[in-house]
This record gives structure tokens, sequence and C-alpha cells, in this order.
């Protein structure tokens, strides 16, 4: 019998598919978590790995700029690539928190080793892949479903976690497991924002000192559709208040209350609704949103 590899105790990059099949395939354990990014990382990032180290003997963490998930006006070639930094901030966190415990770094060297040659496979899903983002980035879900389950597929883990900032693309996800019969926990982390309320992104970092003020309308506009919301008796003068907000300021992309689970507008109250937004700074997109539960009286 082929004695196997010993597992690594210090954090390892791996940037082709058959080396960490390799590494893979010496697992006893099943405690694997998985955090996916396309790199660039910052604190919300290392919030979902060290959730990780929390929770699994081993973390992998996948740096990979999945070309299938930007449109066609979506500069690809322009996403920064900064795999030195984030292993510096991988490595500081790992020796801060779990150096007994196995760090992975997956960050494959070309896109052929996720997507092989004659690659022709897409996955749908369907309507709520089709809304909000859907509707303003065309294929950026499927492009997204599909480079997961890939990696699901080659990492196999027992928890996947994902940042709520990203709440459409979370419900993506989890629908696309549970539809797929696959046995992966998917694990939303709350939104980790900056001092002044605005969430981390890596898409923070293209505003100017000007933008990055203006930007701030974005989540005080949510905490106040959400006190209007849960404070207003009638529906209307809630919905009257998006709406305005709307017309009055050109740079909200959309601004909707709606169902936490199928992200369907909603024309009324219910106990589990999701404040969406998508405002518009320096022609940067920048994504937040505020889930609300409610008590409603009969």
């Amino acid at each position: 019998m082929p004695q196997l590899p010993l597992l690594p105790r210090l954090p390892q990059l791996i940037e082709t598919k058959e080396e960490f099949l390799r590494w893979r395939q010496s697992l006893i354990s099943h405690s694997v978590g998985l955090v996916a990014t396309m790199g660039n990382l910052h604190a919300g990032h290392i919030s979902l790995v060290e959730k990780s180290f929390q929770e699994n003997e081993h973390t992998i963490v996948t740096i990979f700029v999945n070309p299938k998930q930007f449109g066609p006006k979506e500069d690809f070639a322009k996403y920064p690539r900064t795999l030195s930094e984030d292993e510096e901030k991988l490595m500081a966190s790992w020796k801060r928190l779990t150096p007994s415990k196995n760090l992975i770094i997956f960050a494959p060297k070309t896109t052929e080793e996720i997507y092989p040659p004659k690659f022709l496979t897409t996955i749908s899903v369907g309507k709520i892949s089709k809304l909000w983002e859907g509707t303003h980035r065309p294929g950026h879900f499927e492009g997204v479903a599909t480079v997961v389950y890939l990696l699901f597929q080659i990492i196999k883990p027992s928890i996947a976690y994902f940042g709520a900032k990203d709440f459409q693309q979370v419900q993506v996800i989890k629908k696309m497991t549970t539809d797929l019969l696959l046995d992966i926990k998917i694990m939303a982390c709350p939104i980790v924002r900056d001092h002044d309320g605005l969430a981390l992104s890596s898409r923070n970092q293209y505003l100017t000192t000007e933008g990055r003020k203006q930007s701030l309308v974005l989540p005080q506009t949510l905490n106040l559709a959400a006190k209007i919301l849960i404070e207003e008796d009638n529906f209307e003068n809630f919905s009257a208040f998006l709406e305005k907000t709307k017309e009055n300021d050109d740079r909200w992309e959309y601004l909707a209350y709606c169902d936490s689970e199928t992200l369907i507008n909603l024309k009324q109250k219910q106990p589990n609704g999701i404040l969406l937004g998508v405002y518009k700074v320096d022609g940067t997109r920048l994504l937040d949103n505020l889930l609300i539960t409610l008590t409603i009286k009969n």
C-alpha cells in the first residue's frame, strides 16, 4: 500500500487541481471548511476564514478570478490579483488563531485548472437568479453557480462559508446545493462593516475620497427604510418612501423590500423580509442589504 503524504501543519499554497486532489485524498477527517474567493482579500473575507478555523480541522481558501461571472462590460482583465498580499493576511490569521490546524490556499494558476478545454456546461438556478442582480448582470449567477459547483466537487467540503453582503448569491448557492442533492452545509456569515457603516467590499478601493462619503447613502438609507417599515402602520407610505428615494437620486440601481427566501418583491409586511439595494458611486456598484424580522399582528 502506498504511503499517504503527511498532512501539512503550515499553510500551503497549491496551484494545480492535480496536486490539490492528491492532498484532499489523504484526509481522514470530514471536518473541511471552504471559503471561496476571487482574492483581493479584506477583513470580511478573513472573518469567514476565521469562522471556518473555529469549526473545522481543515480550512481551504480558494483564490480564483472566475471569468464566467463577468459580463461583457465588466473588465475581467483588470480585476485585482493580489495573491502575495492575500497569503500574508491568511498566514497572519492562521498564526494568531489556529496554528495547530490546517490551512490550504488553493489558487489555480490557470483558468483550465477549473474549466478543462472544451468545457460547455452551465448551471442555471431558475427564477431566483433572474431577479435583481440577475437582471442587471445577465449571466452572472450562472457563472457563480457553475464555478461553485465545480469547487464543491474538487474540494468536497463539509461546510462552505459565504458573506451575507452578497445575499442573493448565497440564496442561489443554497438553492443549487439543495436541488442537486449536495451534502454540504451553506453558512451565511454576517456582513462586516467599516466604522462608518459601509459594508466591506473589494470594490470600495475604487472610490474617491468624495465618493467614499457619498457611498454612506446606501447603508444610511437601508437603516432609515427599516425604521419606517417597522414603525409605519401604512405599508403604502413605506413603499412611497422607497419610490421617492429612487426618483430623487439616479445613483440607485435598485432599492426593494423582498421575501428573504424567494427575493420576490413584497406588497405588504411579512415576518421575514430583506431590504436590497445597489447604489452606484464613481462608476462603482455598491451592494448592501438589511434583514428585517417583524412580528405581524393578526
